[in-house]
């Protein structure tokens, strides 16, 4: 079940062909739709990156970090009621 959205934050130290290798290669994510990801990110601070539970969304996080890019993980607002 998809409970939770990890986020992937705008970031002034990697370069964005970085970050769509990094979303390419941990999210699984078509080239066209990582660029599209990392633009939106670049552009509002933000982007919703992958969807799932909990635990998945962890393990990719902690991946992401470990190549040095900045991600958050939210709680789907329909999950807290």
């Amino acid at each position: 079940m998809k409970t939770h959205k990890l986020i992937l934050k705008n970031d002034k130290e990697n370069d964005i062909m970085f970050i769509i290798a990094c979303l390419v290669k941990f999210c699984n994510h078509a080239r066209d739709q990582a660029e599209q990801c990392a633009i939106i990110a670049h552009n509002n601070d933000r982007c919703d990156i992958k969807s799932g539970d909990i635990m998945e969304m962890l393990e990719l996080q902690t991946e992401l970090s470990e190549m040095g890019v900045i991600t958050e993980i939210e709680e789907y607002e329909s999950s807290l009621y």
